[in-house]
């Protein structure tokens, strides 16, 4: 029969802390929260080791008498709530008293405080359960926590740690979101005594978000400031032009509190429905405030959620105060290719650009008029975009099957079939030996093809021989994309950039970025990772040129972070389904007859090119025969 007991007060500690304290993260957000909550202008955290090591938190904030501080230790115990109508209007980013008591039991803990009318501070230092009596010291006004060996009592938690650049990112960044939320105070991140990220604590939003994101990123946003029904919305969103590949850079806070809401994230991206690519997601720092009693913030042990009285009236607030701010910006853009430089061995389009905007005069030195006044809508800004003509893609490479050396699992050369043995002619003759089989390639199924034309601007009409080919030009050129990155040989279809491209991630696509740079390599690319959160791509495949690469270089990172050092061969397929696609020739793409000759060369002589990577087919034949019968020439 089971027994019910109380559990042990160290034990109970332990479990209590666990719902807390989850990585050295969740550890600096706590402390950095306290020294907010006291007041301090000026924060500096330094970590070691992802944080697992060695934790520091120095703040100016108000400090502790010395009476008080062990029992800051202990749970529950807390200067910011008393009584029970304090819940209701929680104004501070703690109030539980249960940072400093979970930080405690899992850790080795010094603190060190000082008051500014005392003339000494107080040391204390405690571990588990184990603690000293505090004692007198010279140090600083404000506080100093440093933490020491996480989960040392606890092994079976931290083995389940990830890498020290992971746990080092997730602190950065959790540095970073409150460095946001509270633009008036001056932080500093040091890692591994690396100093890595500052804010001046001017009190000016933009500079908080210069400071993390840089100017890229803070040059692209639009202010918004709006209100209603008791919620104020203000803070940046992002143009439209510029949304992002994920919801990573969607920053909320509720009075000054960093969260995660899936309200607040379904509002924002509702503003800007039928503005964004389908894929992309709007990057925004937006600041709601209200009066306490509309929300609860006690429903997360990490204090990263809330639940709102009234969800439809947040909902409601962020995206009117959206939409009326892309409406106040007018987002009228023009239209333009932007051209990116290239140099190297590789050939170059042989082919004249097309104008972007069509003339509304015959002589060609006439500039082409200014586009229409837009028309504000009560619902959404009116963007006049030109019309334009697509310019002609880059010519297909025209290049033979790779050789066996080039492929990572060369195929066998099948043996030829064995010639029966002819009948058995009459016993005084003796039958005549059956030859070896000589092992040879399969012949060119459709040699000297020869393209013809072209139909509705997508399909490649060719013929070899008495048989007629239809083409899918995009689907086909697809293929031999992704059949050349599949291969890994696209060093030789690199090409230097006299422009590099410059773009924003996140840490942890960064890390796999760098982590994986010899297969980047392989891929073509080379990257400058000197700037993180910022790569820069120094060199690209040739095939990419006519593209924009920033949209390329997200996506090589998104995947590679699911994957981190070493992806599977299905992740990597995915990431090259979709190079390839956005690499490919389009449908309505104006190419010359060598460029499509080229194509149909690649396409008849690879038996690899006969489904495009999502499974569609790229050719279909008829024969002379077929053909003659259809108008009756043959019965």
């Amino acid at each position: 029969m089971s027994v019910i007991s109380v559990l042990d007060k160290s034990v109970s500690e332990l479990i209590a802390a666990g719902e807390v304290i989850e990585r050295p993260s969740s550890v600096i957000k706590e402390l950095v929260e306290n020294s907010i909550d006291a007041g301090a202008k000026h924060i500096t955290v330094e970590i070691k080791n992802g944080g697992t090591a060695f934790m520091r938190i120095v703040d100016d904030g108000c400090g502790m008498a010395a009476e008080d501080v062990p029992t800051a230790f202990l749970r529950h115990a807390t200067s910011k709530v008393s009584r029970k109508a304090d819940l209701d209007t929680i104004l501070t980013l703690g109030f539980r008293g249960e940072a400093l008591a979970s930080v405690a039991a899992v850790a080795k803990v010094t603190v060190l405080t000082k008051r500014r009318e005392d003339a000494l501070g107080t040391k204390y230092e405690i571990a588990g359960t184990e603690s000293t009596p505090p004692e007198e010291c010279g140090c600083p006004d404000g506080t100093t926590l440093i933490v020491k060996d996480l989960f040392f009592n606890v092994p079976a938690r931290r083995k389940f740690m990830k890498r020290d650049v992971a746990e080092g990112n997730a602190v950065s960044q959790i540095i970073q979101k409150i460095a946001i939320s509270h633009p008036e105070i001056a932080f500093r991140f040091i890692r591994d005594n690396k100093p890595e990220f500052c804010s001046d604590g001017s009190g000016e939003l933009l500079a908080a978000v210069y400071a993390v994101y840089g100017k890229d990123f803070a040059r692209d946003l639009i202010p918004v400031d709006y209100e209603e029904n008791g919620v104020s919305v203000k803070g940046y969103t992002v143009k439209p032009l510029y949304a992002r590949n994920s919801r990573s850079f969607q920053n909320f806070f509720v009075n000054s509190r960093y969260v995660h809401s899936k309200a607040c994230s379904v509002a924002l991206e509702s503003a800007y429905e039928n503005m964004v690519m389908t894929g992309k997601f709007p990057a925004c720092v937006l600041f709601l405030g209200m009066e306490p009693h509309m929300l609860d913030v006690n429903i997360h042990p990490a204090k990263a959620e809330v639940r709102f009285s009234d969800e439809k009236l947040v909902i409601n607030a962020i995206y009117f105060a959206v939409r009326n701010a892309m409406l106040a910006a007018g987002l009228i853009y023009e239209f333009q290719i932007p051209r990116r430089e290239w140099y190297g061995s590789a050939p170059q389009p042989a082919y004249e650009q097309t104008p972007l905007v069509q003339e509304t005069t015959p002589e060609p030195e006439q500039p082409a008029p200014a586009a229409p006044a837009p028309v504000v809508q009560d619902s959404a800004p009116a963007v006049s975009t030109p019309e334009f003509s697509a310019p002609a893609p880059a010519p297909v490479q025209k290049r033979e099957t790779l050789p066996a050396a080039a492929m990572p699992f060369p195929l066998p050369e099948m043996p030829a079939p064995v010639a029966p043995a002819p009948v058995s002619p009459p016993a005084e003759q003796p039958p005549a030996p059956v030859p070896e089989p000589v092992p040879r390639k399969e012949p060119n199924p459709f040699p000297d093809v020869k393209v013809v034309g072209e139909l509705f601007a997508n399909y490649l009409l060719a013929q070899s021989g008495d048989t007629f080919i239809i083409i899918d030009k995009h689907a086909a050129h697809e293929r031999v994309i992704f059949e050349r990155l599949r291969r890994e040989n696209c060093r030789q279809y690199r090409q230097m950039l006299l422009m590099p491209c410059k773009v924003l991630l996140t840490l942890e696509e960064c890390a796999a970025m760098a982590e994986n740079t010899e297969l980047l390599e392989r891929l073509g690319f080379s990257f400058d990772l000197s700037e993180k959160p910022y790569v820069t791509a120094t060199a690209a495949p040739v095939f990419f040129e006519r593209l924009e690469l920033d949209g390329i270089i997200e996506e090589i990172a998104r995947n590679l972070s699911l994957g981190k050092v070493n992806p599977q061969s299905h992740q990597l397929d995915d990431m090259l389904h979709e190079l390839a696609c956005k690499s490919a020739i389009k449908a309505n793409d104006r190419n010359d007859i060598s460029e499509l000759q080229a194509l149909a060369e690649q396409v008849c002589s690879n038996e690899d090119i006969r489904h495009c990577p999502h499974g569609r087919p790229v050719m279909f034949t008829m024969s002379k025969y077929e053909l003659e019968k259809q108008f009756r020439r043959r019965v």
